[in-house]
């Protein structure tokens, strides 16, 4: 069955309608999940199966029966961990049904549907009971409910209803425990991902100043986190001005509270300055004692640097304060940590809010609307001093129909040419000999292998023993519906990658001219040049001002034989996987080039593409 889907067009500015297969959001969302990069995730999958060893060890010292609810299963995972570590039985909740089916399935093929039930139902819904989802209370609660921030997901309401309705009183839970660590830093980098600076351009009549609106200054921003990988920021882009706090922890064993609350660590400044960024992450401990445990600390914190776990479906946090302040080295000041159910935000006190009576500060609320029109790379872009510089040096020499381009509607590199479609609808309002400013754009494209960034799109196979190989294929199928063939947008400045061919470019649009109606096509090869395995290519624009300025949304240098790649930190890159490398276990022969067939087709706005890799012999892989 066909279903018409109806969207808005981040090219051509148009809604259109088109006709999709009516599981086109359930293959969405498995290709773009990170059911991979979890069961890629060695460091979580140890930790996990030694904290339900140990759990169902000492419930079986007392004399009981193991029984497990395990919330939010996924794949079946954790309750085959469980079995096989000698649960008696295990309740497996997933309240996705295309992942609940592909959990039975990965049960049966391990041989374990006789010992794990799968409930295709939100946790909320369980019944417990004669008649009920489960005939009786579990003693043993597994979950893996978090998000970057902790909470986010929704991990405390679950856990609160689990305990007042699904398990009994004192379980045994894994993870047992989850610590929330924060850092009070001054940044100038980060802070431009929040606030406006003023805009200095050097005129005839000297340097001038552009100053934002004072509501904008004053606005305490979005509470929304923003969540990166922390370990790609250089130590030098901030001052630390705290020690690493731990500001609050969660008791997952015991009865669990979503309701609002704040918790404050008050602490001596290392160094003065201005407080504007809390940098934070979390741990969590599977047994009681904390031995086990599985942290998310960047690598300054981390107690052994060597054994970072590299991963991407749990990150690092940057949050913003309210307003920056000063803090001077030697006068205590308290860091708090306020949350309600889903969210978590920081504020800087002079005095503990138990004492000064401010206990549950509102959370703070953009009422200047640029932080709900911007993301963070946003306001990194405009605060960027140097591309600022170059639009200003080419407005020097031209009267230009000027624009960036750039959309909050964008999402891959190419959609950004919305400007070409905006140019084209006031074409018989210019003027003979008017110039467009960027006067061009172009397509490029390298070749690259991924330090990490691969597992996200790798098949997993056997994940600690266990065959989840159903898995693999469900994605597989789903990046076959159409994703295979399309590239996704990336932070590439997050993710270290090097290059294995030169920069080339492979489509350009000349803005001086209205959009054409005939289809631009662009066919050839990219050499490899540099030994390594081919993950992907990676794509971006580059504008071009007057013929001598050039900005680019991707690579800001040449490409090095030693050095990882340097991409834009402010736009996000498009990423090609190439399926065939993305198995590490796969065999292959030595690809000497990328084959690929590009086209740009006016009427919709759209970019495809196909890349093909190919020996010396000229074999397709």
């Amino acid at each position: 069955m066909k279903v018409f889907c109806g969207r808005a067009n981040p090219v051509t500015g148009s809604v259109e309608w088109r006709e999709e297969d009516e599981q086109y959001d359930y293959h969405q969302e498995i290709a773009r999940s990170s059911y991979a990069d979890m069961l890629h995730d060695k460091d979580r999958n140890i930790k996990y199966y030694q904290g339900i060893r140990a759990a169902v060890s000492r419930v079986k010292d007392r004399g009981q029966k193991a029984l497990v609810l395990d919330i939010g299963t996924g794949t079946g995972l954790l309750s085959m961990m469980a079995v096989t570590a000698g649960a008696d039985f295990c309740y497996a909740i997933e309240v996705f049904k295309p992942m609940a089916d592909a959990a039975v399935k990965i049960v049966e093929k391990n041989g374990f549907s006789d010992k794990i039930k799968v409930i295709n139902k939100h946790s909320t819904e369980v019944t417990v009971g004669i008649d009920g989802d489960m005939p009786c209370r579990a003693n043993i609660l597994v979950t893996e409910l978090f998000d970057t921030e902790l909470i986010g997901e929704g991990a405390l309401p679950s856990y609160e209803h689990a305990h007042r309705h699904l398990v009994q009183e004192n379980c045994e839970a894994v993870p047992h425990r989850a610590t929330v660590y924060a850092q009070l830093v001054e940044s100038k980098k980060m802070w431009s991902w929040n606030k406006l600076f003023p805009i200095r351009v050097q005129t005839r009549l000297g340097e001038q100043v552009i100053v934002p609106p004072s509501e904008l200054e004053r606005c305490p921003g979005a509470p929304s986190v923003c969540d990166i990988q922390l370990n790609q920021v250089s130590p030098t882009d901030f001052t630390a001005l705290s020690n690493v706090l731990p500001m609050f922890s969660v008791d997952f064993s015991k009865q669990v509270s979503s309701s609002a609350a704040c918790h404050s660590r008050q602490f001596d400044p290392l160094a003065s300055g201005q407080a504007q960024v809390v940098l934070s992450w979390w741990d969590i401990e599977m047994d009681p004692e904390g031995k086990i445990k599985c942290t998310m600390a960047p690598f300054w914190a981390h107690t052994d640097p060597q054994e970072l776990q590299w991963r991407d479906h749990w990150m690092q946090c940057v949050y913003f304060l309210p307003q920056e302040e000063p803090v001077t080295q030697g006068s205590a000041v308290c860091l708090v940590a306020h949350h309600d159910d889903y969210c978590v935000w920081y504020s800087l006190q002079r005095t503990s809010p138990e004492k000064n009576g401010r206990v549950h500060a509102l959370r703070p609320v953009c009422d200047c609307q640029a932080h709900l029109l911007w993301n963070r790379p946003r306001f990194g872009e405009i605060n960027d001093q140097e591309r600022t510089d170059q639009y200003v040096q080419a407005l020097r020499t031209v009267s230009v129909l000027l624009g960036e381009p750039f959309f909050t509607t964008s999402l891959l590199p190419w959609h950004n040419l919305y400007f070409w479609y905006v140019r084209t609808a006031v074409d018989q309002h210019l003027g003979p000999g008017a110039v467009v400013m960027p006067q061009a754009a172009s397509l490029h494209a390298v070749v690259v292998e991924f330090r990490d960034l691969w597992r996200v799109r790798s098949p997993c196979g056997d994940c600690e023993g266990f065959d989840v190989h159903i898995m693999d294929d469900m994605i597989k199928h789903a990046l076959d519906f159409r994703e295979s063939k399309e590239a996704e947008p990336h932070p590439l400045w997050e993710y270290p990658c090097r290059s294995l061919s030169e920069p080339q470019q492979i489509l350009t649009f000349d803005f001086q001219q209205p959009v054409p109606p005939q289809l631009l096509h662009a066919e050839g090869s990219i050499k490899l040049r540099r030994p390594g395995r081919s993950h992907g290519a990676v794509l971006w624009m580059e504008y071009h001002l007057t013929p001598d300025s050039t900005v680019s949304t991707g690579l800001l240098k040449p490409a090095d034989d030693k050095e990882d790649c340097c991409w834009n930190p402010h736009c996000k890159q498009a990423v090609y996987f190439f399926s065939t490398t993305l198995d590490p276990t796969a065999s292959l022969g030595s690809p000497q080039t990328v084959s690929y067939v590009v086209e740009f087709h006016p009427r919709t706005g759209d970019v495809t593409m196909d890349f093909t890799l190919s020996d010396a012999l000229g074999n397709g892989h």
